[in-house]
């Protein structure tokens, strides 16, 4: 993921930060401007774009970003087909923005392969400490993935770590999203046991449960549709009712 020059945008800034470099799209240049401001106070470096073509050109350029936060509603085209585009070549922690806080909006931010999402009008201060956890969590896993020996199996099926990437039995790619990603992760890290859904949120993304998130039950069955066979019925994942789910196959590192 390429990070953006500092000739597109607001104010951007050209030093990489040890924080972070994170990249704003969103069409209100006012909002855009607060938050790059805000999150600059916070320690990280910022570039911002005002919609596809800006974000795409930050891209092309020099260096890494290490999250995007991207608006659903954008001129052109949307947030959610930048985030479907995004997924199919980065695994980049996504934060999705959107003016509408219907439930429907935001799962279908999870199945375009966001990692978390925020509704506005929101807290400057909320969505700093979800940028503190979800950067935290992805260096966490590049950490625990240097730890572990490359490979992992499970049934006929093969995870890179090195890579990140997902092989099926017929030796495929499979794409995931970074949430998915990490979700796998926290399954083979406990296979043949139980986990709740605020297990899963912890483990998958770092951050706080709501009574009423159904965010994790999507990456769940969005992972499952991607490890499963038609033959499989539920496949490796186990839906335990009233309790949460469980990874049930032999895994193997190596």
């Amino acid at each position: 993921m390429s990070r953006k020059d500092a000739s597109v945008g607001d104010e951007d800034e050209p030093e990489q930060s040890r924080q972070g470099h994170i990249l704003i799209c969103d069409d209100d240049g006012e909002l855009r401007s607060l938050l790059a401001s805000f999150l600059r106070e916070g320690g990280y470096a910022v570039a911002t774009a005002a919609d596809s073509r800006e974000l795409e050109r930050c891209l092309r350029s020099p260096g890494n970003f290490d999250l995007v936060i991207l608006d659903v509603m954008l001129p052109g085209k949307s947030g959610l087909e930048i985030c479907r585009d995004l997924r199919a070549t980065s695994s980049v922690p996504i934060l999705m923005l959107t003016a509408r806080g219907e439930e429907t909006d935001r799962i279908v931010g999870l199945e375009m392969g966001a990692d978390d999402y925020m509704s506005k009008p929101f807290s400057p201060h909320e969505l700093l400490a979800r940028v503190k956890a979800m950067l935290r969590r992805s260096k966490m896993l590049a950490q625990r993935s240097a730890e572990r020996r490359r490979f992992i199996t499970f049934g006929e099926w093969t995870l890179d770590l090195a890579r990140r990437e997902l092989r099926n039995p017929s030796d495929v790619i499979i794409d995931l999203s970074g949430g998915e990603y990490d979700l796998l992760l926290a399954f083979l890290d406990a296979p043949q046991r139980v986990l709740s859904r605020e297990q899963l949120l912890e483990a998958a993304r770092n951050r706080e449960p709501s009574a009423f998130d159904r965010s994790i039950d999507v990456q769940v069955s969005r992972l499952r549709r991607k490890i499963a066979t038609s033959d499989e019925g539920e496949g490796f994942i186990k839906t335990i009712r009233g309790v949460g789910y469980m990874f049930d196959a032999e895994v193997v590192y190596r």
